[in-house]
């Protein structure tokens, strides 16, 4: 255990040194709460903006709460998955490129430890920046239309979160072989676009895909309660998970052992 919390350690000071934390936090705020308040100043912009015939009127539908804040949380959905993936696709190939994970196998070094030490370090990284920026998007969609309840709020968060890991870890899966961090990006964000398209299109046969995760998050945020397919989802998507880290764990030993 010791060794682990050293790796631990490490991973939180290197990000650090990157300024990780200062700087996906702030991304994350800035993306989640830029979007209820263009949907509130919505009538303002446009109106600046001019060019419309004399005498027009702008009467746009004002949005529910749940509206707001379910479009706040589909940036997460592009912009989000994507910080994600650009934090986490050389956490492990970068290493192992450069040599680094070797220098720090050649010491009795668990195999285990030293990517779950990444996912973890990674993983705290993600759920704080996505509490910052999803905690002030709630705040402000509150001030600006209506306060949602903050049971759902809490529920919708963990829920959304879920996705957010399945997608770090699949990130840290292909960490697991591929040493160019640009591959291990590229790959990641085309079966991540790819498995929400499919989910989507084919809702009716795949209605327990981890994609799906954010369609019942906007339910929740709606006030509509737990869809039927929420609890499946979820146990199957927690299982995904933990399946993908310990294939993560035996590809890595077997190749860095090769």
């Amino acid at each position: 255990m010791k060794q682990w919390l050293t790796l631990y350690k490490k991973e939180l000071l290197e990000m650090v040194r990157n300024y990780k934390w200062i700087w996906v936090p702030l991304t994350f705020i800035l993306i989640a709460v830029k979007e209820p308040m263009t949907l509130y100043y919505m009538p303002q912009i446009i109106d600046s903006l001019g060019g419309l015939p004399e005498g027009a009127v702008i009467e746009l539908p004002v949005p529910s709460a749940g509206e707001a804040l379910a479009a706040s949380l589909s940036q997460y959905n592009t912009l989000g998955v994507l910080i994600i993936v650009l934090i986490t696709m050389g956490v492990i190939a970068g290493e192992r490129k450069s040599g680094v994970a070797g220098i720090i196998l050649v010491k009795p070094v668990s195999y285990a430890r030293f990517v779950t030490a990444k996912w973890a370090g990674v993983m705290l990284l993600i759920w704080f920046s996505y509490f910052c920026g999803y905690f002030l998007s709630w705040y402000y969609v509150g001030i600006l239309f209506e306060f949602i309840s903050f049971t759902d709020f809490i529920q919708s968060f963990f829920v959304y979160g879920i996705w957010l890991t399945f997608v770090l870890t699949i990130t840290i899966f292909f960490n697991s072989f591929l040493q160019s961090p640009g591959a291990v990006g590229f790959i990641t964000m085309g079966i991540t676009i790819l498995l929400s398209l499919v989910s989507s299109s084919l809702s009716h046969l795949l209605d327990w895909s981890p994609a799906l995760l954010s369609v019942y998050t906007n339910t929740l945020i709606m006030g509509n309660g737990f869809p039927e397919e929420l609890m499946p989802t979820i146990l199957i998507s927690l299982f995904m998970i933990i399946l993908s880290l310990f294939a993560s764990i035996a590809i890595f030993r077997k190749r860095e052992l090769a």
